[in-house]
């Protein structure tokens, strides 16, 4: 449990409400986002399994989740072996108004939580994009609930709750492994192991949904990286200003790449080429200078747009492109990071390899191929034993219906 005595700071403490807020909306954005590029018969199914996660999830770590994640710790031998916390704060157990922070004395507690259960909500949702249209929804909350547990609070624990890689000197500053790089793979072995659509998409039904979306991801994109400082700093800017250069520099990169090669500025290629560079700064948010997130988000918009194009290639049903933008996204940030990061922006971070820190970039590296494997074996093994529980894929006759109507009874339009 946290020690020691609440501090309050009542701008760190708003900051981080109005952080936690943030983080909040990018789940409702996220569900715009992947509705509009579904078809019409299928936005309700892939928007209810962004919102049930608001409440799933939430349930969930408050009972266990947040203890698993932040009680104990690897160095003090009070957590299971560096990879989950000691369950001593299930239900929030002993915590009251006087309770501080893990990480900032100034903050309480339950601001904290409600923070960090943001982070959770998003996470998972994050994956919905790669199996849209096929999954039942049963089948879907059972995945919810085992991903969480099995994959997502350990990885937790594991960088940000003094467990195995936090002890090790990893680095992850806002989730470039914890967030993007597990659920983007998390989405390959999805894909993989559910296989194609029987109806394909003719295409996005409404891009101005999915541009509503990305300006509200990425409007909370600012409390997502910023906030993770969990204080109102020097650093706390630098990664505010680091998250929009990125975005910016990726979206106009994603563009004019596109453009040269299909002729066309596509305004869904400059929004998915946005979020690819906001997922990729995200791990070096607070660690780089902002010049180094301007080269971030070039290569973002590059490697993520090659990605999906090999995806495509490949025949991969991805349908929204969640491994090309958020795993390929996640595990590049966090190659970046290995490079560029430097303590001139940040003392308490880490020197890249550019600047004579070749063993942080090992461990970057050996942290984010690792998690990779981890995360993919986990949600291939989870999928093929939620499948003998019940059936994960939906018939060809409600893919046919749509989702909407056919496991919801419900229409978005009539």
């Amino acid at each position: 449990m946290p020690t020691g005595m609440l501090h309050l700071d009542t701008g760190n403490t708003s900051f981080m409400i109005l952080c936690a807020s943030l983080v909040m909306l990018m789940t409702p954005g996220l569900a715009f986002f992947y509705g509009g590029l579904v078809g019409r018969k299928n936005v309700l199914a892939i928007m209810i399994q962004s919102y049930v996660s608001m409440g799933l999830t939430t349930v969930l770590w408050f009972l266990f989740g947040y203890s698993m994640c932040f009680s104990g710790d690897l160095k003090t031998h009070t957590d299971l072996y560096g990879i989950i916390g000691n369950f001593q704060l299930c239900c929030l157990n002993g915590v009251n108004l006087g309770t501080p922070s893990p990480v900032n004395p100034t903050i309480p507690l339950a601001v904290f939580f409600a923070y960090q259960n943001m982070f959770a909500i998003i996470t998972p949702a994050l994956i919905t994009g790669a199996f849209t249209n096929r999954v039942t929804f049963k089948a879907y909350m059972i995945f919810l609930t085992a991903w969480l547990i099995l994959v997502y609070f350990p990885f937790v624990h594991m960088v940000w709750g003094g467990g195995l890689l936090a002890s090790w000197g990893v680095l992850d500053f806002a989730g470039g492994i914890v967030v993007h790089n597990i659920a983007g793979i998390a989405a390959l072995a999805s894909v993989l192991y559910v296989g194609k659509r029987h109806v394909t998409d003719r295409g996005p039904h409404s891009i101005p949904l999915v541009a509503l979306g990305t300006g509200l991801l990425w409007f909370g994109w600012y409390g997502f990286n910023a906030g993770s400082e969990v204080a109102v700093d020097a650093v706390t800017a630098t990664a505010f200003i680091n998250t929009d250069i990125a975005a910016s520099f990726a979206a106009i990169s994603w563009l004019f790449l596109e453009w040269s090669l299909s002729k066309k500025p596509k305004f869904l290629g400059l929004l998915t080429g946005a979020v690819a560079g906001l997922a990729t700064v995200t791990p070096a948010a607070g660690y780089v200078a902002p010049w180094a997130a301007a080269i971030i988000g070039v290569v973002s918009g590059i490697v993520c747009y090659g990605a999906v194009a090999m995806k495509n290639k490949l025949e991969w049903d991805d349908a929204l492109d969640v491994w090309g933008v958020h795993g390929v996204g996640g595990f590049l940030g966090i190659i970046m990071l290995g490079l560029l990061a430097t303590k001139g922006f940040n003392p308490n971070g880490a020197n890249g390899l550019f600047y004579g820190g070749a063993d942080f970039f090992g461990k970057e590296v050996a942290a984010v191929i690792g998690s990779s494997f981890y995360a993919f074996i986990f949600t291939y093994g989870m999928l093929w034993i939620i499948d003998k529980i019940t059936p994960v894929k939906v018939t060809a006759s409600t893919e046919e219906t749509g989702l909407d109507e056919g496991l919801h009874g419900e229409q978005a339009y009539v």
